[in-house]
């Protein structure tokens, strides 16, 4: 199926950056939101991204215009009739995106495709809610969505594998890198992600390290940015709501650090808020009296240890990783790039399980097991990391672990 118009749905700073990848590529998109001020809103976003390009001598302002002409900003439904691909970019509420799916489901061509940029909700529950549970979709993007080169393409229990190859195909014409991921609650990254986030709080709440602390050391391993930063830039509210998902399909072992839930009852949800992890404005740089006084409750009341190391913010993201690779939700390979394309590890690091090949699964395992025992069972190793080592797959060294190698 070729897709000659599309339309986004939430014109907020995902639905606009999204319709913008979309002209980029030459492709007609309508960009609705429920009034004009948020519609214009997204239409200034998107003509801002091209000013950019612009301004750095990457395009015209007659190039600008006319891909600025390819969006559309509407109220409602009326020019959905012949709108063959819809991206859904809605707040993560799964009754507010079933509510638009319903509605999408009535006015769209049969053969419309309706995709989710759901960051971690159920794609079979979104389908279940029309009557083409085969064109429903997850087709997620990562923020900023003209810079990030990753799109995980997510099918439901009942997406045909038609839909699943348009998808993937439209996604390539967008100059992306799809990978495929078998639907599980936060898909492949964020379930890889949350895990080092909430890893990082945990530290800062022991008194282990700072924030900043945190973060240098996280960017001295390679990552663009740490932990905190990027949760700042993210909306720590945005990742709330991962967060609650996870926990439901994953138990314990996602048990968010009771920092978050206080810093949420602050309003401090990042940048957009004005404060997070850090000040931001006019207050940037200077004491956070409301920061420390929750720090030093929490420090007061943790009784067990508190070490920060590198290890102990990449290790549970490794075993997340094998943990999705024993439920079949990706591939080895397309692991590695995803973390790489979606989340910035480091690629000369080649993608967490090349690292752990490169360390060693038996010194990952041995680490995995000692911090098991100082802190809990979110540590605890996964089986397939067990079968590994017991087989003497250890890495690298041994020439195969999660990949194989001639030296």
């Amino acid at each position: 199926m070729y897709i000659y118009k599309t339309a986004v749905v939430g014109a907020g700073a995902m639905g606009a950056d999204i319709a913008q990848v979309i002209t980029f590529s030459g492709v007609p998109v309508l960009l609705k939101d429920v009034d004009q001020h948020a519609v214009d809103h997204g239409l200034e976003a998107i003509r801002t991204v091209y000013r950019r390009r612009v301004d750095r001598g990457k395009m015209t302002q007659d190039e600008l215009e006319k891909k600025m002409a390819l969006v559309t900003g509407v109220t409602s439904y009326d020019q959905f009739k012949d709108v063959d691909l819809v991206i859904e970019a809605v707040p993560e509420r799964l009754d507010l995106k079933q509510r638009i799916f319903r509605e999408l489901d009535g006015l769209l061509p049969e053969s419309s495709i309706i995709a989710s940029n759901t960051s971690s909700l159920s794609i079979s529950a979104l389908g279940g809610a029309t009557k083409r549970p085969s064109k429903v979709i997850g087709m997620h993007f990562f923020y900023p969505a003209h810079v990030m080169k990753l799109v995980e393409v997510i099918p439901g229990l009942d997406t045909s594998e038609e839909t699943a190859g348009d998808i993937t195909a439209f996604a390539e014409s967008l100059r992306k890198l799809p990978v495929r991921v078998n639907e599980c609650a936060g898909f492949l990254v964020n379930r890889i992600l949350m895990p080092y986030l909430n890893e990082a709080a945990w530290c800062v709440q022991e008194g282990a390290a700072s924030a900043r602390q945190i973060d240098e050391a996280m960017v001295a391993f390679g990552f663009p940015m740490g932990p905190f930063t990027l949760v700042d830039n993210l909306g720590f509210d945005v990742c709330r709501e991962v967060v609650k998902v996870l926990l439901d399909a994953y138990g314990s072992r996602m048990e968010p650090a009771t920092l978050w839930e206080r810093l949420y009852e602050l309003k401090r949800y990042g940048v957009k808020s004005g404060a997070g992890f850090y000040l931001y404005g006019d207050r940037a740089g200077q004491p956070d009296a409301d920061l420390d006084r929750v720090l030093a409750q929490l420090k007061a009341q943790h009784k067990g240890p508190a070490e920060f190391s590198v290890n102990r913010l990449v290790l549970p993201m490794i075993n997340e990783t094998i943990r999705c690779l024993e439920e079949h939700v990706c591939t080895a390979a397309d692991a590695d790039l995803s973390v790489v394309a979606g989340l910035g590890f480091p690629q000369a690091k080649g993608g967490l399980l090349h690292y752990a090949d490169e360390v060693g699964l038996d010194v990952v395992l041995a680490e995995l097991e000692r911090l098991t025992k100082a802190y809990g069972e979110r540590f605890w190793p996964s089986p397939l990391l067990k079968r590994k080592v017991a087989a003497g797959h250890l890495g690298k060294k041994a020439r195969r672990g999660f990949f194989e190698y001639t030296e």
